[in-house]
C-alpha cells in the first residue's frame, strides 16, 4: 500500500506512474485520499485540542477542591464532561474517514519503478536477455502430455477423477523428477545463503491483505468457508507474512529466506490450447526466494536475484530468455519484475518460469515491517520475491527438449537427485 504522506506531496508524480500501470481511476481515487487525508487531519487537530482542553480542566477540577471552590469545580467537571462527549463524537468521525481513505488506498496498486516500459499487454515487455540455443527436434517429436502419458510419468485423468482438472498426479520416475527438482532447488537456495523454512499452507486474511493478494486476488484464491482461510497461492505469503509487525535490526538485513510448498490458484477463466498439460495448474510445485532488504540495497538485490535464477537455468540447459515486464503486465503489488521463460521445442513457445520482483515498500507498509538505521530511526524495509523456480514448465521444458529415440535424458545435475540418467 502506498504511503499517504507520499501521495500527498507527490500527487502529479504518483498519477504519472500509475499511468504507466494503466490504472483507469487513478485521479478519482487519488484526489479522494488526499481530501479525505485533509478532512482527517483537521479532525485529528481537533480531537487533539479538545484533549488538551479537557486534561487542562481534569487538573483546575483538583485544584479547585482543594482551594473549597466546589461550585466552580461542579461547573468546570460538567465542561469536562461535554468535552469528552465532543471528543467521542470526533473520534468516532475520524475513525470512519481512515476507514474511507483506507478502503480507497488498498485499490491503488504499487507505483511502477521509472525504468518500467511502457505498454499494456505481454507483447510489450522488453528481451533483457537470451541465453542458449533453442534445439533442433524430429518431425516426430512429441508435447510433454504426449510424453508423459508414453512413460507413465504423470496421471492427468486420474486427478480429474480424484479431485478435477488441473490437479495431476505425478507416477514413477515423473514422482521421483518432482522430488530430485525440490531437492535441487532447495540445495541450491541454501547454498546462495538463503535459511529454509516450511510454511503453512493455509493463511488468514492478515496475511493475504500483508502481501497483496487481498482484496486484489480474493476471485483466484481458494477459500476455506468455515475457517475463514485461504490457500496459498505461492509461499511468498507465508514467508513474507513471517516479518509482519516486527522491528528489525538495521544489521539483520538482508533477510534471505527460501521455502517450499505446494501452491494454488483458482485460474479461472483459462481454457484453450496454452492450458494442456503443465501449462496450467490449479495445484503445483515450487520453490519461493524471498529477501527483506534496506531500501537503498534492494535493487542490487533484485538484479542479484535475477542472476541467481539464470544460473539454475543455466545448470539445467534450458534456452531461456528475461524480461522486464512492461507497467500493463506486472502484478498490482510489484514495482519492477523480471519474468524468465523457458523455451518449449515441441510446443515451439515460450513458457513463463519464474517472475522476481521489488515491492519496495507497498507490502512492507501492509505488514508493517521496518528497521531502525544507525540513528535509531524507523523505516519501513523492502520485500523482494522470486520463484526459483515453479515446477510444472520446467518438467515440460526438460521432457520435451530433451526427448530422443530411446527416451528422455535428464539434466546431469539432477541425476544425483533422480538416480537415473533416462526415462524410458
Amino acid at each position: 500500500m502506498l504511503q499517504i504522506y507520499f501521495i500527498r506531496e507527490n500527487k502529479e508524480e504518483v498519477l504519472k506512474r500509475l499511468a504507466v500501470k494503466n490504472f483507469k481511476d487513478a485521479d478519482t481515487i487519488i484526489t479522494q485520499v488526499i481530501s479525505l487525508d485533509a478532512e482527517r487531519r483537521l479532525l485529528q487537530k481537533e480531537s487533539d485540542d479538545v484533549k488538551a482542553e479537557a486534561n487542562v480542566l481534569a487538573k483546575q477540577i483538583g485544584e479547585l477542591m482543594k482551594s473549597g471552590k466546589k461550585q466552580e469545580a461542579e461547573t468546570t467537571k460538567a465542561r469536562t464532561g461535554e468535552l469528552k462527549q465532543k471528543e467521542k463524537q470526533i473520534d468516532d468521525t475520524l475513525k470512519a474517514k481512515e476507514e474511507e481513505m483506507q478502503a480507497l488506498l488498498v485499490q491503488v496498486p504499487n507505483l511502477p519503478s521509472t525504468v518500467v516500459p511502457l505498454g499494456k499487454t505481454p507483447e510489450d515487455n522488453e528481451t533483457v536477455f537470451e541465453h542458449g540455443e533453442k534445439p533442433t527436434l524430429p518431425a516426430t517429436a512429441q508435447p510433454h502430455w504426449e510424453l508423459t502419458t508414453k512413460y507413465n510419468l504423470i496421471d492427468f485423468e486420474l486427478g480429474v477423477k480424484l479431485t478435477g482438472a488441473g490437479f495431476p498426479v505425478y507416477k514413477g520416475k515423473g514422482a521421483r523428477l518432482q522430488r530430485a527438482l525440490i531437492n535441487y532447488f532447495l540445495d541450491k537456495a541454501i547454498a546462495a545463503g538463503y535459511m529454509e523454512v516450511q510454511p503453512p499452507i493455509l493463511v488468514n486474511e492478515d496475511s493475504g491483505y500483508g502481501t497483496g493478494q487481498l482484496p486484489d486476488k480474493e476471485g483466484q484464491m481458494y477459500f476455506v468457508g468455515e475457517d475463514k482461510l485461504y490457500l496459498i497461492p505461492t509461499a511468498e505469503v507465508p514467508i513474507t507474512n513471517i516479518y509482519r509487525d516486527v522491528i528489525l535490526k538495521e544489521s539483520e538485513l538482508p533477510i534471505k529466506n527460501c521455502g517450499y510448498t505446494p501452491c494454488f490458484r483458482r485460474e479461472a477463466g483459462s481454457y484453450g490450447k496454452d492450458v494442456r498439460g503443465l501449462n496450467r495448474l490449479h495445484q503445483f510445485d515450487k520453490i519461493e526466494i524471498v529477501q527483506i532488504a534496506a531500501p537503498e540495497k534492494s535493487y542490487q538485490i533484485l538484479e542479484e536475484m535475477r542472476e541467481y535464477v539464470a544460473g539454475l537455468l543455466k545448470e539445467l540447459n534450458l534456452p531461456f530468455r528475461i524480461l522486464k515486464l512492461c507497467g500493463g503486465d506486472m502484478s498490482f503489488a510489484s514495482a519492477l519484475t523480471y519474468d524468465m521463460e523457458v523455451w518449449s521445442a515441441a510446443q515451439k513457445r515460450w513458457l513463463e518460469v519464474s517472475s522476481v520482483s521489488n515491492f519496495e515498500s507497498f507490502q512492507t507498509n501492509r505488514l508493517k515491517c521496518r528497521y531502525k538505521d544507525a540513528n535509531g530511526k524507523t523505516n519501513l524495509c523492502h520485500s523482494l520475491n522470486g520463484s526459483a523456480l515453479a515446477l510444472p514448465r520446467i518438467v515440460a521444458s526438460l521432457l520435451e527438449n530433451n526427448q530422443t529415440e530411446n527416451g528422455i535424458k535428464v539434466p546431469e545435475v539432477l541425476v544425483k537427485y533422480t538416480g537415473f540418467e533416462m526415462i524410458n
